[in-house]
């Protein structure tokens, strides 16, 4: 597009705004910022008007998982499943590595984050030596999508190939972006995070699967045959990837979507849960949880709503093709968004000024009607790294990956 073109779909969204310090940019910075406009779906701003009923609960119910004991009992059966599934190149894996190390008092990628007592062990080299386990297991290379963001890209590419990606096959590493969605303030006028640059934020965890599709990451997985997906979260230094028991149980059971889960250690803990929303499964969050939903009890008289999902899960490729064709609802959350003024000032607000808008997983999973909430070890499997001290920390993460005897 052209400058007018640009100016024309300004005018069409009411965001001329941004382009009121285009007279003083250099051309360089010229492009840049026409290029950004041009990429940015304004779409998503029409949200705004249906904020209300986008926020409407459906009907809630129990989810049942299958359990340890259940596992344990068709534990040889999954395994040779899984195993034969990898050996079969069936099977990827993909790294959602978008966010910053910000809550831990860190400007880089989130992986590059060194937990390490006694020598060097970042969280990106955690993941990796956990997956390395499953490759010398089958005896070959799982093929590894790792989503990036644009503030940590290039940072997150340098730092893995400078450590020689820790041991892992450079020929099955795969690089892609997550999209971005535009930042604004309650009535919807886009704010500039510089003169020429929108600001703007990953569109949320259920935009993986477009995000690799328009990296033309999709082609590779059909050529080479990757029937599933096993996506899971940068944070959690004990997650247990491609993992041949459950890639099993979710092939044996036929659905569309696994969900590793681990049971609650309180009924508030601050985690979403397994159910069903209007009869499909759904995560209902932790802050959505009545005390009602919270005191229900199962056939057994346990609590219903008690295994938390850790953000591993595994997604049959053919469903997520079908889903394609839909659009998941946006979510619209407040934040404090920094920006720049009509001086052309930085402001870093105190308080929530505006909306950013993702997808979420949750709605994937809604949309594709079945899903094996699955139950794993928590003191084996989840150690999540989300504050720099207390719960969920690095602190309490180091704790744990002692106990597993991982030598940091």
């Amino acid at each position: 597009m052209n400058y007018q073109e640009i100016y024309d779909k300004c005018v069409k969204w009411k965001q001329t705004h941004l382009l009121a310090y285009y007279d003083e940019l250099d051309d360089t910075a010229k492009q840049a910022l026409l290029a950004q406009i041009e990429e940015t779906d304004f779409s998503v701003l029409n949200s705004i008007g249906n904020k209300e009923t986008a926020a409407h609960k459906e009907k809630i119910t129990p989810l049942a998982a299958m359990e340890l004991s259940e596992i344990e009992e068709c534990a040889e059966r999954f395994m040779q499943i899984g195993v034969d599934a990898l050996r079969q190149g069936k099977v990827g894996a993909v790294l959602l590595a978008g966010g910053m190390g910000t809550r831990l008092g860190s400007d880089a990628p989130k992986g590059v984050y060194d937990i390490g007592l006694t020598r060097p062990v970042y969280i990106f080299q955690r993941l990796i030596e956990n997956l390395m386990d499953v490759v010398k297991l089958v005896g070959t290379w799982i093929p590894l999508y790792v989503m990036t963001s644009d503030k940590n890209h290039e940072a997150t590419v340098s730092f893995l190939k400078e450590h020689a990606y820790f041991g892992y096959d450079a020929d099955s590493i795969f690089f892609f972006k997550q999209e971005m969605a535009p930042a604004s303030d309650y009535e919807g006028k886009i704010f500039l995070e510089k003169k020429n640059k929108l600001s703007t934020s990953p569109n949320g965890n259920g935009g993986w699967f477009v995000s690799l599709d328009r990296a033309g990451l999709l082609d590779y997985i059909h050529t080479h045959g990757v029937a599933y997906l096993n996506v899971f979260a940068v944070d959690n230094v004990l997650q247990r990837i491609a993992d041949p028991k459950f890639i099993g149980a979710v092939i044996e059971k036929d659905v569309a979507v696994g969900a590793k889960v681990v049971r609650k250690n309180a009924p508030d803990e601050k985690v979403g849960v397994m159910c069903l929303a209007d009869g499909k499964p759904s995560i209902v969050e932790y802050y959505e949880l009545t005390d009602e939903l919270m005191n229900t009890k199962d056939a057994n008289g346990n609590p219903a709503y008690n295994f938390g999902v850790i953000l591993n899960y595994l997604f049959r490729v053919a469903d997520l093709e079908r889903m394609m064709s839909k659009k998941l609802p946006l979510h619209i959350v407040e934040k404090k968004i920094p920006y720049i003024d009509a001086d052309g000032r930085e402001v870093r607000p105190e308080q929530p000024n505006g909306y950013k808008y993702e997808q979420l997983v949750l709605d994937m999973i809604h949309e594709l009607g079945t899903c094996l909430p699955y139950e794993v070890v928590r003191s084996y499997e989840f150690a999540p790294i989300k504050n720099a001290t207390g719960v969920d920390s690095v602190e309490s993460a180091r704790l744990l990956c002692k106990q597993n005897g991982i030598e940091l």
